[in-house]
């Protein structure tokens, strides 16, 4: 029996095999994707051709492609990282929050300016996965990624290191872990609605709205992490 030629996978189908293997985590090592020779051979074309699906993935949020770093299914790391240890063991909760409140109500307003469509797409479905989740480590990787897609959108490259840098002192510094097991599945569930709102007020165009709902969103997170600490200091005694 004479086995007929497969034809080679159009540049979407490619990208959406990529799709399923990420979503399966197939492919991926700490949410680091291989590298590309290694990925072409994987998948049986050349480097060019997957350079090609690599785009699309890219555009749609898939995936995050950094110079010197690599291709990863999850927000990379800041290239910065390893100078922020030091700083992110001087850092209090509430140095991290006056920082974010500055900064991330900007970028949400930038972000419902220039926002592409199929963007816009993606952040709906960030958004959704971070509602209804009662494991406080499941919400913390989906918060991650629809906060860093939001900051990514703004098209601003000085502040999207801004972003990376407050994201890499908030990953090192010990309260992050104590803050992720204290979340109640009643704040979870807030926490999700205040995402609903502004992932329409940006969705909407409303680059007002879209930084008033992260102020607000922001000012909550802010108060359960004073709450908490409030809590902890009383059981310490």
């Amino acid at each position: 029996m004479t086995l007929t030629p497969q034809p080679a996978p159009r540049d979407d189908e490619l990208a959406e095999r990529l799709r399923g293997a990420i979503r399966q985590g197939d492919i991926l090592n700490d949410g680091r994707m291989p590298p590309e020779r290694a990925l072409a051979e994987h998948f049986g074309v050349s480097r060019a051709r997957l350079r090609l699906a690599l785009g699309l993935l890219q555009e749609d949020g898939t995936i995050y492609r950094r110079h010197g770093q690599g291709t990863f299914a999850t927000p990379p790391p800041a290239t910065n990282a390893d100078s922020l240890r030091h700083l992110a063991r001087q850092v209090t909760p509430s140095d991290v929050m006056e920082v974010r409140l500055e900064v991330e109500p900007a970028l949400a307003a930038l972000a419902a300016d220039r926002a592409r469509p199929q963007e816009i797409e993606r952040l709906d479905q960030l958004m959704r996965a971070t509602l209804n989740l009662s494991d406080p480590d499941a919400y913390e990787a989906a918060d991650d990624m629809f906060h860093y897609k939001i900051a990514e959108m703004a098209r601003n490259p000085l502040f999207l290191t801004v972003y990376e840098s407050i994201r890499a002192v908030r990953r090192e510094v010990a309260w992050t872990s104590r803050r992720r097991s204290s979340h109640a599945p009643e704040t979870l569930q807030i926490l999700g609605e205040q995402h609903m709102t502004l992932n329409d007020a940006i969705a909407r165009r409303d680059s007002l709205g879209a930084a008033s709902a992260m102020e607000q969103h922001l000012l909550t997170v802010s108060k359960t992490l004073l709450r908490d600490r409030v809590r902890k200091i009383e059981l310490d005694l």
